[in-house]
């Protein structure tokens, strides 16, 4: 007994001491590193998305323009100039046709020349009442026949000459062959389709939309077109109203730099379909997602930051409309807020990358995108909350 009071004494005694030691401070913990943006007062406009393809504007199926046989033919992905001959068709009765043509011009020279320095012989005689009027009548006339009968010879003459040069067939603008519709050998007829060719290098979008959204797109408005290359802004060429009763859709084409995108290429077209509005904007990168709400990290004055919920709205390229307690020139968090706590201390960086480049993938701007939520989420130290 007197034994158990000995061990009871000495860990009492074990308990004060070690109680006597001060107690270590906890490291403070560092201001959490973050990049923000001004929130501003933007005028806006709500777009959809369309689908839309890439063209050509100079894509043709190339003609035979005289018939004959086919004697060789550009190879499908031949890249041509223009007037660079890419068919060509047996010419031979061309050219015996021309060499006869030009046989027969020149005998109607031949009688022309005659007759002329006949009218003039006879014109001294019958001024000297040595040949008849009606003689000199005769070859004037003969001499007028003569100049027709030259002039139908040399235009037959041209026309020969035209059909020997269609002999071959040309490229009527710069492009590559894409595809033959006939083969060397076959007897091509007039109009026969010999093959396709294709400029590559002069492209517009094609996208179509539905009638009422015609009002808010005009020719020359930039739109923002989205495809695996990324996001571009490409003027409005122009814009072809006719819809029919099953379809109701207008026809809109945009210019595209060439060697962007192959012809064929699905693109997404940003077209509005409103009017603009002035809004409270923020840039996308703000907004932390999460399935219970859309928040954002507003630092204070004492470089704090302070969660808000906010309602998004409309969108336009890297801005999104917002509605909150959020008032312009409040500063949100772009970068860092995904780890950042309500009341956390916090240290502004200079910001180093373009916002606009981050969120160019984005494509609904009528309703945000919802974003995967991590699997589990560090527990806070101060035992606020952390749902967002």
């Amino acid at each position: 007994m007197k034994s158990k009071q000995v061990i009871v004494t000495l860990l009492s005694g074990l308990f004060f001491l070690l109680c006597s030691f001060p107690v270590a401070a906890q490291p403070k913990r560092p201001p959490a590193q973050v990049q923000v943006k001004e929130v501003e007062f933007r005028s806006m406009v709500a777009t959809a998305m369309m689908p839309g393809t890439v063209v050509s504007r100079e894509d043709a199926r190339i003609s035979a323009e005289v018939s004959g046989r086919l004697l060789a033919i550009a190879d499908i992905g031949t890249r041509v100039e223009k007037g660079e001959v890419i068919a060509r068709i047996d010419d031979t009765r061309f050219k015996l046709q021309q060499r006869e043509l030009a046989a027969q011009v020149a005998r109607e020279k031949a009688r022309l020349n005659f007759l002329q320095a006949e009218e003039k012989r006879l014109s001294r005689l019958a001024k000297k009442n040595l040949a008849s009027t009606t003689q000199y009548e005769q070859t004037t006339a003969d001499r007028q026949v003569a100049e027709s009968d030259l002039t139908v010879a040399e235009v037959r003459l041209e026309q020969a000459q035209d059909e020997l040069m269609r002999s071959k067939i040309s490229a009527p603008f710069p492009g590559v062959v894409v595809a033959r519709l006939s083969n060397p050998g076959e007897r091509l007829a007039v109009g026969t389709e010999v093959l396709r060719l294709v400029n590559d290098n002069n492209l517009e979008v094609v996208a179509r939309a539905p009638l009422e959204y015609m009002p808010f797109s005009q020719r020359g408005d930039k739109l923002e077109i989205t495809g695996n290359a990324g996001s571009m802004m490409v003027p409005v060429r122009t814009l072809v109203a006719v819809g029919n009763e099953r379809t109701h859709v207008y026809e809109m084409r945009l210019d595209l730099p060439a060697k962007v995108y192959p012809v064929g290429k699905t693109l997404r077209v940003r077209i509005p379909v409103a009017t603009s509005a002035e809004v409270l904007a923020i840039p996308r990168d703000a907004l932390v997602l999460r399935s219970q709400a859309t928040t954002v990290f507003v630092i204070s004055m004492e470089g704090k930051a302070r969660q808000v919920r906010v309602e998004t709205g409309i969108s336009e390229q890297q801005w999104i409309a917002v509605e909150g307690d959020l008032q312009a020139g409040d500063k949100v968090v772009i970068r860092g807020a995904e780890r950042l706590r309500p009341g956390q201390q916090v240290s502004i960086q200079e910001s180093t990358t373009n916002s606009s480049e981050s969120s160019s993938s984005y494509t609904d701007t009528l309703e945000l995108e919802k974003l995967v939520e991590p699997e589990s989420e560090p527990e806070p130290e101060d035992g606020s909350d952390t749902t967002h």
